[in-house]
């Protein structure tokens, strides 16, 4: 049967058809749970799925009532369900098992916008907070499959909010607390929530945001809702409408017990929105135990979490990263986790290693963006901040290039951190793909992501759809087998969770991402598939250039998109930011052309370079090339949906620039 799941592994086909996952997973359910290094596990996983997970299941989580089957999986249907017929209840895998052994240990340090303030909640102070605002939802009409709002700043009653909906099975979908009321009200009808849980303001950067007013203004188009749940975060008072509810009040009136609802592994725990290509926004679905699982897992495991550690992930909870490496992965594991409210620069650009000094923090997670954008300040910053008590060095979000990621390691961890690139996406659920973990002396490369986790079993294919063997290729990357982290549908739409996912290479998870495997077998990420250029015959992720014009020392951001030529078919389209703006743009862009002819080759040279002052970002720090695209297209009155779009002010400073550039030359 090895051999059978080890070419189910590969080809994801049997004999020309795709094959049961159920029937690979169920074949090994008798086998002992896995146990060795970190490539025996790894092979385990690939190998011996049912086993490995059923395993893993059982010792990590707390259940109500085993399951009775692992796995039962079609990709051709879009469906996958774990740990069939088990229950249990997710808040009380996060608070209460824990406050039985220790409640007085730290599970919140909350990191608030003002720097030197933070506030410690223990894992008793957390189950008292959740059971009483459970209590108060359950008073007001949310119940078991209820769908809640949750427009909050990160602070510890955000953290409630998620675990008091988890603790009376409704099912919460946590909106950015920066996004308009326009955003917010789209996904609040596209969910059908019944309830809205916000603050009166919020605060980031020193900057107050009128988050109540914000919400004030959606529910206005939302029919389902029928109440609003209001936090105090500031002082300051606000106009109160009939639907809304102060929300510590009913708290303090409330019962601190708050039975849990006891729900079955694929019930579902929450959605979460993510932009579509199409513009319209995707409500990911998640469900219970195989999620929590695997946040579970691999934040134990990639970051080499031990229990006293202080886990820092810069997060907000209106990401997947803050759901899975802030909320559910640490608390799951009885970690102490920290909420960052604040920026990477306020009230300096020193406030994350201030933060790392004051608090003591053992790992630190944060995105790519935010490294090139504090690299831009210097070593000062950094250097003048204890940094000892960091192990692990993590980044998320998008591909990591060798500049942040070389100053990453010799500044911030002083060359002795290990520094793990991840990637994965809201759909995974988890990291998918790392250097971490390994076997304790194993070597990282520098910006590549490396190893896949356990029970992640990456497959490039070709144009074709056929399945790239060997290393030293480049394709699309799929994953061929289940794991308990993936998302289950898009709310509502399960078909276009099949068409975006599961259609274009039937038996396979399409990731929409290319990746390279190298020639030593490690996976290199490259960018969007979206983000790939025809050159002449010569197939080039975007990704590839970015990271050879990033090795500039003076440009710290660039993006890069195709233009259609005559001849080529596709050319390099070049933005970039430049470090000081005493720089001559004319010396710059002809020694960036240099370095990517000498990184990359001659075709590669971008035929366009444009400088800008910033590049157009989501909240969470993405570059959103589609609507460079749209403007080196003529589509400036067409950009599409732009809620997720950080400053809207941007656009104009880039159509302005590019304008000028067309008339300085006539040729283009």
């Amino acid at each position: 049967m090895a051999s059978l799941a080890t070419s189910l592994g590969r080809q994801g086909r049997l004999w020309g058809r795709p094959l049961p996952f159920s029937a690979c997973f169920a074949s090994f359910s008798r086998l002992s749970p896995p146990k060795g290094s970190p490539e025996e596990l790894r092979r385990a996983a690939l190998e011996q799925p049912g086993a490995f997970w059923g395993s893993q299941a059982r010792e990590e989580l707390q259940w109500e009532s085993p399951h009775q089957a692992h796995c039962e999986a079609d990709f051709s249907q879009g469906r996958v369900r774990w740990f069939l017929g088990g229950r249990l209840n997710v808040a009380v895998n996060c608070l209460d098992r824990h406050v039985q052994r220790s409640p007085n240990k730290v599970a919140l340090i909350w990191e608030k916008d003002e720097p030197g303030t933070e506030e410690k909640v223990t894992y008793g102070e957390l189950l008292d907070m959740t059971c009483r605002l459970a209590n108060t939802l359950k008073k007001n009409g949310i119940t078991k499959g209820d769908r809640v709002a949750i427009y909050m700043p990160m602070s510890p009653i955000a953290v409630a909010a998620m675990l008091a909906c988890a603790r009376i099975g409704a099912v919460h979908t946590v909106v950015f607390a920066g996004f308009s009321a326009e955003s917010l009200a789209g996904r609040i009808n596209d969910s059908e929530c019944k309830a809205v849980i916000t603050c009166n303001q919020g605060l980031r950067g020193g900057r107050i945001i009128e988050l109540k007013k914000t919400v004030d203004e959606a529910v206005q188009k939302c029919p389902s809702i029928k109440c609003v749940f209001v936090a105090q975060r500031t002082a300051n008072k606000i106009h109160t409408r009939n639907q809304d509810i102060l929300l510590e009040e009913e708290m303090a009136k409330a019962a601190s017990v708050c039975p849990p609802e006891i729900m079955d592994s694929e019930d579902m725990l929450f959605m979460l929105y993510t932009s579509g290509s199409t513009g319209k926004p995707k409500g990911i679905v998640h469900t219970q135990a195989g999620y929590l699982l695997y946040a579970a897992l691999t934040h134990k495991h990639v970051f080499d979490v031990k229990q006293d550690d202080i886990f820092g992930c810069v997060a907000d909870i209106g990401w997947i990263t803050g759901h899975s490496y802030v909320v559910y992965g640490p608390l799951c594991n009885g970690c102490t986790t920290v909420l960052f409210e604040g920026t990477p620069v306020y009230p300096d650009p020193g406030r994350y290693w201030e933060t790392v000094q004051r608090l003591k923090i053992n790992q630190f997670y944060c995105a790519p963006t935010a490294l090139r954008l504090l690299l831009k300040y210097g070593d000062e910053y950094v250097k003048k901040y204890d940094r000892s008590s960091l192990t692990t060095l993590g980044s998320v979000g998008e591909p990591i290039n060798n500049e942040a990621w070389q100053w990453f390691y010799d500044v911030v961890g002083d060359r002795r951190c290990t520094v793990v690139d991840t990637w994965w996406q809201t759909e995974t659920g988890g990291i998918c793909i790392a250097p971490r973990p390994s076997e304790k002396e194993a070597e990282i490369i520098p910006a590549i992501a490396m190893r896949p986790f356990y029970g992640i079993n990456p497959v490039l294919m070709d144009e074709k759809g056929n399945v790239l063997e060997g290393n030293d290729v480049s394709g699309a990357l799929c994953i061929s087998q289940p794991w308990p982290g993936m998302a289950r549908t898009i709310y509502g739409d399960h078909q276009r969770f099949i068409e975006a996912y599961f259609k274009t290479y039937p038996g396979y998870y399409f990731t929409g991402d290319g990746a390279y495997r190298t020639k030593e077998g490690y996976y290199q990420i490259t960018g969007r598939m979206d983000d790939v250029m025809n050159i002449s015959g010569h197939r080039l992720g975007t990704a590839e250039i970015e990271d050879a014009l990033d090795e500039h020392p003076a440009v710290p951001e660039t993006a890069v998109i195709s233009y259609p030529h005559d001849i080529k078919g596709e050319v390099p389209f070049a933005f970039i930011v430049l470090k000081d703006e005493t720089a001559h743009p004319e010396v710059v862009t002809k020694e960036l052309r240099e370095i990517v002819a000498l990184k990359i080759a001659k075709y590669a040279v971008p035929d366009h370079v444009l400088v800008v002052k910033r590049l157009p970002k989501t909240r969470s720090g993405k570059i959103m090339r589609r609507l460079l695209r749209r403007i080196v297209s003529g589509s400036v009155t067409d950009l599409g949906d732009l809620t997720t779009l950080d400053d809207p002010t941007v656009i104009t400073e880039i159509v302005d620039a590019y304008k000028n550039y067309k008339a300085k030359h006539p040729q283009f």
